[in-house]
């Protein structure tokens, strides 16, 4: 917990700075989170191009707007949340149909791959499944499984209340055990 305080302290300078226009403050807010806003965007688009692009779009918005950092949450939850706007308009401009949590059907037709290791195989099935869920679900379980990020974080960056984020939670972990529980039957493994 002291090293993640002293991470946020650092990242707090760091925008302090930035704010001042010191662009070698700038370079070392990059070094320490491009890399994750870099994993948020490509797990919400999907693709390598729109994601280093939302990156950029990113630190330039810390480099334009670090001054309007006010410290109410995380320097982490700050920048993501400004890659969860820059992604959701770049999913509009695309013009991806909205689905809802009731409409998801996930089939049980995803093979197996008999000669792939038992992790690589689970973790496979593990994203497979990710993918197979809504927008919504996706973003709830990829910040909280993924950044650690916790349910009123994730509700500051989802921009909806934190019982909305825990009910969206819930579904998607009951979506994810009927896809894993479909993956179990087809390959005729029993496991716990």
């Amino acid at each position: 917990m002291q090293a993640e305080q002293t991470e946020t302290d650092s990242a707090q300078d760091l925008l302090a700075r930035i704010a001042q226009g010191e662009t070698a403050a700038l370079e070392r807010f990059y070094d320490q989170y491009h890399a994750r806003v870099y994993a948020f965007a490509l797990s919400r688009l999907g693709n390598t191009a729109d994601a280093a692009d939302i990156l950029n779009e990113v630190m330039l918005e810390v480099w334009r707007h670090a001054n309007r950092f006010e410290g109410r949450s995380r320097p982490l939850t700050w920048v993501l949340g400004i890659a969860h706007h820059k992604a959701i308009d770049q999913l509009r401009r695309r013009k991806e149909p909205h689905v809802d949590v009731d409409e998801v059907d996930i089939p049980d037709d995803v093979p197996t791959a008999a000669d792939a290791l038992a992790g690589l195989e689970d973790a496979e099935r593990v994203r497979q499944c990710v993918e197979k869920l809504s927008a919504a679900h996706r973003l709830v379980v990829h910040l909280a499984f993924y950044d650690d990020l916790s349910y009123p974080e994730i509700a500051v960056l989802a921009d909806c209340p934190v019982g909305t984020v825990k009910t969206r939670m819930f579904h998607a972990r009951q979506l994810l055990k009927r896809c894993l529980a479909g993956w179990t039957k087809i390959s005729g493994q029993h496991r716990p």
